[in-house]
């Protein structure tokens, strides 16, 4: 009797065991399918592929609306960005710096400024953080009609320049800096937040009163503020755009930006970024390369002169450790 009983016992033990592996294999096969179903749907979207993009090309693009295949897409919620393939078989960090750096140095589109664009905006006076006010899209139309709309990231106001001159012009300026000491500032018809814009949302352990500023996603500062587009985004956070930039493609707020302003720094490989260094810069280029898939297209690139000929802490082809680049969505459509 004892024995029946433990038999019973081991074949109950030995279907459960069964019924459990089949509910995980169950589940590997779904996520797998998920998987597979976002690839299918990058690799079907026209703007897929590599190589440099043509004026005329974004010129299409800036006349055309989202296709099915991109707003399928979007509903595949994603957790990481997909890695181009690497420059050459070798994956050293030549050929990946070597691409990476004709890459930032090439822009995709030209900016022409039109005759109604007052003066002030001419290129002397914005020094290296340069807008496209092109007449075939609609940074200028938003600013000569004061319903623009600024947000900028950082860290300090060392150069704020372009902040003053947007919001002297009427445009609606949000700066978002964690270093102020007041909680909201108002200064020259700009709006100052001591908040901290970060990759990661709050960590819950720590006090909010063991913090000197707030800590948000800008997913949810849009949010907070009711904001639903932003004209302009400047960032510039002294190696935190990386992945900044990575929670921005991510969580798809790069679609209510108009136009993006972004200060690389390429001294080092960034905060949270790791890897070795031929890996860190495919990773970099890859993130630039997601802008292009969001219709962004590269219209300006500064290398600055001033800053250390620094690449990954060696000198790489005499290039500076600190690049300005200004990125136009070209299906942006402003709403209201």
């Amino acid at each position: 009797m004892n024995v029946l009983h433990s038999c019973r016992k081991r074949m109950s033990a030995c279907l459960l065991l069964r019924m459990c592996l089949l509910l995980s294999l169950l589940c590997v096969c779904a996520h797998v399918y998920v998987e597979l179903e976002g690839l299918r749907h990058q690799k079907q979207s026209p703007h897929h592929r590599t190589g440099t993009t043509t004026t005329t090309d974004a010129a299409s693009d800036a006349g055309s609306t989202c296709c099915s295949t991109l707003k399928q897409q979007r509903r595949i919620p994603r957790w990481k960005i997909e890695l181009e393939p690497w420059a050459a078989e070798t994956r050293g960090l030549r050929e990946e710096a070597d691409r990476f750096l004709r890459y930032i140095s090439t822009p995709q589109v030209s900016c022409e400024r039109p005759a109604s664009v007052p003066p002030v905006f001419d290129t002397e006076h914005r020094g290296s953080w340069v807008l496209c006010l092109d007449q075939r899209f609609s940074l200028a139309q938003r600013i000569a009609s004061k319903h623009c709309r600024m947000y900028s990231l950082r860290l300090g106001a060392e150069d704020d320049a372009l902040e003053r001159l947007l919001a002297s012009s009427g445009c609606e300026v949000h700066c978002f800096d964690p270093s102020i000491r007041r909680a909201h500032l108002q200064d020259a018809h700009m709006w100052i937040h001591r908040l901290s814009v970060d990759w990661r949302d709050p960590n819950p352990a720590v006090p909010i009163q063991r913090l000197h500023s707030g800590t948000k996603k800008l997913a949810a500062i849009l949010n907070h503020f009711g904001h639903r587009q932003v004209d302009v985004l400047k960032v510039d956070l002294e190696s935190a755009e990386w992945k900044i930039l990575e929670n921005l493609i991510l969580e798809q707020v790069l679609d209510s930006m108009g136009l993006l302003l972004l200060e690389l720094h390429l001294h080092w490989a960034g905060f949270e970024v790791g890897g070795d260094e031929p890996s860190v810069v495919r990773y970099w280029f890859s993130l630039l390369r997601e802008l292009e898939r969001a219709h962004f297209r590269l219209y300006h690139s500064y290398s600055d002169p001033s800053k250390p000929r620094l690449f990954l802490h060696r000198n790489f082809q005499n290039a500076s450790s600190s690049f300005i680049l200004g990125w136009v969505n070209t299906q942006f459509r402003p709403q209201g």
